[in-house]
């Protein structure tokens, strides 16, 4: 049966008319349809990103919009569009700009056929991305419904997990008198059984948790006052908040089957302004979310704050700023258009919704807001009040994924407004700023990456064995904002918890790479050993787009070496497998890091193809007993038997350096011989003499 292929959405930056046909023309004779918008200036583009768009693919340059500029203007509004850029020629340094600006891949103008399998592949990791998102909408989605659902039965329902109670809805406190989740939150369930049942009850829960499937119980429960009533209660598998755990529904077991129905209906309106109230709001917000990822409709929020609040509550009295709020929420409705969305959304805070609308496309209006109610005057009871408003703006795009994150910029952004009477678009880089400033680690990583900040050093790997090249391992240091280092085992747990390792090690490679081919310009036959995190283990598009940078930098292959841990690879033993093959096609060299506390360390190294072995810190830290030395001798002397070159890092004092020698390491690094430095300076001829 065959399969529609969707219609691809591309953009095209190209002066030239004739050009951008032809480009058209490679994807409809590979059998993809192609709906195409040539853009003609900045204006064009800024137009063109309220739509849709799968793929940019840019000329060399442009008379009328610089490609750098439109990258730019593609992130700056966080559209999830890939970038191709394409070059006069295999400029090494045009690639590495265009790959650090933000294009997925760059390659030389007129290599059409590549060009259309980089644009699949795009294309393709697209969908993936598009669909994940949807796909974590409809599961938060779900897991609200199902919270709903939960919290309004009318049967007492409680999950447990290793006997305790974890979550307990309404019916379930009721049913056994507490008042609030919070008294039964870690409590053991067994004290709510009677005493003569404790015992059937404590073995009934010790055999289901072999069981599979639902299974029931007879016993009495014991209410908060004491009293006791007949209830059954049904057991089956479940999980909560992501941990598996027992569900456990119970019914009392009274003559009248008593059933409990519980209607609540909260008004969705607000009763002084007769506005949207916060609750049906934030509803509207999520739809807006969803409809922003699913369709890519935008949508902005207005967060609008009345300046002077307690003051005017001071000087009018609630009863006044009843009727204040009245008159504003009148005048608010006045101004905006009937879709707009209005809402009271705290004591002094009012919100309006804007569907298709961006929150560049607001601020006209939001501006002209200022000035009328700036000027109008509120008859309070016969007295004229008079205010200003803060308002903070952002802005819902197909990258939302939070309603309340959106919400929470908005606010940020009138919080900042310490005067008063203005208004503040969302910029995510002064979010990030401000966040990296608070001593956000993440934000601080966001930031480097974001303005090339990190800082490479390099530490040398020197030769017990007269090899005659330059070794350095290659190190990533972040400052932060008030310029001290932040430890790197703090900032990098923090980036792989956030799902940066993968970004983190490209700016490594892009950077070491420049870096190298500029040393190497020198007359320095130097190679570096770059660090991969388990992230790069496990992303397939890594071997690709190394291919790219490789051949751009003109570099030969094997003056990088790529280094990952070994307990990453034995976590990650099939992708590392896969991982080490690819890179022995490109002709990288391969390191292997922290070897030697595996149970069976060769075991993992069978699988890989590996040629350099570091081993771990703590060989180098035990060599003061003979037994330790011994062990070492063993440890390298297999290694060497597989043709393994060895390196022994943490060299700290010049004891060890004989029994290394004679152990037959290859390598050794530490600060004793060198730490680690900003420029590849060492005097490798200094061995030699």
């Amino acid at each position: 049966m065959a399969i529609e292929k969707k219609t691809i959405r591309l953009l095209i930056l190209e002066d030239s008319q004739n050009e951008a046909e032809r480009l058209v023309s490679l994807f409809r004779n590979a059998g993809r349809a192609t709906r195409v918008h040539r853009l003609t200036s900045s204006e064009d583009l800024a137009d063109a990103l309220q739509q849709g768009w799968d793929l940019l693919i840019a000329a060399p340059s442009s008379e009328h919009l610089a490609p750098s500029e439109a990258i730019a203007a593609i992130r700056r509004q966080a559209k999830d569009i890939p970038v191709i850029q394409l070059l006069a020629d295999n400029d090494s340094d045009g690639i590495t700009e265009a790959l650090a600006l933000g294009a997925q891949d760059a390659l030389p103008q007129g290599e059409d056929e590549r060009l259309v399998l980089v644009a699949k592949r795009e294309l393709a990791n697209l969908e993936e991305r598009r669909a994940r998102r949807t796909a974590e909408v409809a599961l938060r989605e779900a897991e609200k419904r199902c919270q709903l659902l939960l919290d309004s039965s009318v049967d007492a329902i409680t999950y447990v997990h290793d006997g305790m109670h974890i979550y307990a809805n309404r019916a379930y406190l009721e049913l056994f008198g507490y008042e609030d989740a919070d008294e039964l939150e870690g409590m053991p369930m067994i004290d709510l059984i009677a005493a003569a049942d404790q015992a059937s009850f404590k073995d009934f829960l010790k055999n289901h948790q072999h069981l599979e499937g639902n299974a029931e119980i007879a016993c009495a429960g014991v209410k908060a006052s004491g009293k006791t009533f007949q209830a059954r209660m049904s057991f089956s598998p479940a999980t909560y908040d992501s941990e598996p755990c027992i569900q456990v529904v119970i019914r009392a077991e009274s003559g009248n089957a008593e059933l409990e129905e519980k209607l609540r209906e909260i008004s969705s309106q607000d009763l002084v302004t007769g506005l949207f109230n916060r609750n049906h709001f934030l509803e509207l917000m999520d739809a807006a979310a969803e409809r922003a990822v699913k369709a890519g409709q935008p949508a902005s929020l207005a967060y609008i704050r009345l300046d002077r609040y307690p003051s005017l509550l001071a000087e009018v009295g609630l009863a006044g700023i009843d009727l204040l709020l009245t008159d504003l929420a009148n005048l608010l409705r006045g101004h905006f258009a009937d879709e707009a969305k209005l809402a009271r959304f705290g004591d002094d805070v009012f919100t309006v919704l804007q569907a298709g609308k961006t929150p560049e496309q607001c601020e006209a209006e939001l501006a002209s807001l200022l000035k009328k109610v700036e000027g109008h005057l509120f008859d309070v009871s016969g007295r004229t009040a008079q205010t200003t408003l803060s308002i903070g703006v952002a802005g819902l795009n197909e990258k939302t994924v939070k309603a309340q994150e959106v919400v929470n910029r908005a606010q940020r952004c009138a919080d900042e407004l310490a005067e008063g009477n203005a208004l503040k678009l969302f910029d995510p880089a002064d979010e990030l700023a401000a966040a990296a400033n608070r001593g956000n680690i993440v934000a601080m990583v966001q930031q480097a990456l974001e303005n090339n900040s990190f800082r490479l050093l390099f530490q040398p790997i020197i030769s017990l064995r007269g090899d005659s090249h330059e070794h350095y391992e290659v190190l990533l240091r972040l400052l932060s904002p008030q310029g001290e280092e932040v430890p790197p085992p703090d900032f990098l747990n923090a980036a792989k918890e956030a799902g940066l390792g993968e970004k983190i090690d490209r700016w490594v490679i892009l950077n070491s790479i420049k870096l190298l081919a500029d040393h190497r310009n020198k007359g320095h036959n130097t190679r570096l050993f770059v660090h991969l995190s388990s992230a790069s283990l496990q992303d397939q598009t890594l071997l690709p787009w190394l291919s790219v940078a490789l051949k751009a930098a003109r570099l030969p292959s094997d003056a990088l070496a790529f280094q990952f841990s070994e307990p990453d690879a034995i976590a990650y033993l099939k992708q590392a497998k896969a991982l080490t093959h690819g890179l022995k096609e490109l002709h990288c060299q391969v390191a292997l890091s922290q070897f030697g506390c595996a149970i069976n360390p060769f075991n993992t190294l069978k699988h890989l193809n590996i040629d350099f072995v570091k081993l771990d810190g703590s060989f180098s830290q035990e060599l003061s007993s003979a037994d330790n030395q011994e062990a070492l001798k063993a440890l390298l002397a297999s290694l060497h038997a597989q043709a393994k070159l060895t390196i022994v890092p943490f060299i700290e004092s010049a004891s060890v350096l004989a029994i290394l020698w004679q152990a037959g390491v290859n390598y050794i690094q530490g600060h004793y011989l060198q730490g680690p430095s900003q420029s590849m300076d060492y005097d490798f001829s200094a061995g030699d003499e």
